[in-house]
């Protein structure tokens, strides 16, 4: 593919759900073929993945979570719009439709994450390098705002805009998964604006929602970057972000946020991904396409250097995806 030159950082998540899954994690960046993590500070191993990332000096991030199990700010501590009544989150779907229909209360939301983001510098002794959300759910109406407000309190300017473009076309994702794919594009697209008001900043392009799991393939990714980089002049750098899943299945009852492991958690999708990842196959396929990974701290550095995107470049690179 002849095209701009890319700098991507290969981010991934869940680091800290699970000791299995974050010794396929640390194998992933120690092979360069992940640069970047997203901790989940109330997983069922982070504490000891955050002595992972000071011991390899990974860079890692906040992976917000308000859907998987249990609060680590004032919620634990009574009932909360937040939680179910055993005292879990809501769950993927639950907390969507909870947000749908005027039912969470979003100081509580901004509240949890301020816990979550001290919780993170109490375990790595820092800042996080970016935060997102643990599926996506950062990007969701009104929580988007909190969350950007939150953000910019902490001095957090790097986050994730999980707009894919072209995903609605991606036949190859079973219907319910494509479905969700598009609604978090579309999220992501109304969240542009309070983002932007709070001085956050993102990768020109994402990638991740049409290879997780057992979709993951070095053609896929390529084509992907494919779609991302459609009409952008050929010489325009670019930044871009894989999200990636990689690590070991997960046994039970190890792992999980509080109510142990999911299925895809405990799948063969995992172990696929960091196949995937570190084979070097995916690698010859980024170098074809003119890409250079990279750590997020390098990319803010750049993107710092370089100001904002003017609007006529968000505009190439923010057109709605095929239905």
């Amino acid at each position: 593919m002849a095209g701009p030159r890319v700098r991507l950082v290969v981010t991934a998540d869940d680091f800290g759900y699970c000791p299995r899954r974050d010794e396929g994690i640390v194998e992933a960046f120690l092979a360069g073929a992940v640069t970047s993590v997203s901790l989940l500070v109330n997983g069922a191993a982070a504490e000891s993945a955050a002595e992972l990332a000071r011991r390899h000096r990974i860079p890692t991030g906040l992976h917000a979570n308000l859907s998987e199990g249990r609060p680590v700010g004032p919620a634990r501590q009574g009932s909360s719009s937040l939680l179910s009544p055993k005292g879990f989150f809501l769950g993927k779907m639950g907390f969507r439709e909870a947000v749908a229909a005027g039912d969470v209360v979003l100081p509580q939301v901004r509240e949890e994450l301020e816990a979550q983001l001290s919780r993170f510098r109490e375990l790595l002794g820092r800042d996080p390098t970016h935060v997102d959300g643990h599926q996506h759910v950062h990007v969701l109406p009104g929580v988007c705002q909190v969350f950007a407000e939150a953000l910019q309190a902490f001095g957090v300017r790097f986050t994730r805009l999980p707009l894919e473009r072209g995903v609605g076309s991606c036949t190859w994702l079973e219907g319910p998964a494509r479905a969700f794919a598009c609604a978090v594009e579309q999220d992501a697209r109304a969240a542009i604006g309070p983002f932007a008001r709070h001085g956050l900043r993102w990768t020109d392009a994402f990638m991740g929602l049409s290879t997780c799991g057992r979709h993951m393939s070095a053609h896929r990714v390529s084509g992907a970057l494919a779609r991302a980089l459609e009409g952008i002049p050929p010489r325009r750098a670019v930044t871009a972000e894989l999200m990636a899943h990689p690590g070991y299945p997960s046994v039970p009852p190890a792992g999980g946020c509080g109510e142990g492991p999911d299925a895809f958690s405990c799948s063969w999708e995992r172990l696929h991904e960091l196949r995937v990842l570190t084979a070097p196959a995916l690698r010859a396929r980024l170098a074809q396409d003119g890409v250079q990974l990279c750590a997020l701290d390098d990319l803010d550095s750049k993107k710092s250097r370089e100001g904002k995107p003017n609007e006529a470049t968000l505009e190439t690179l923010l057109e709605p995806s095929s239905p």
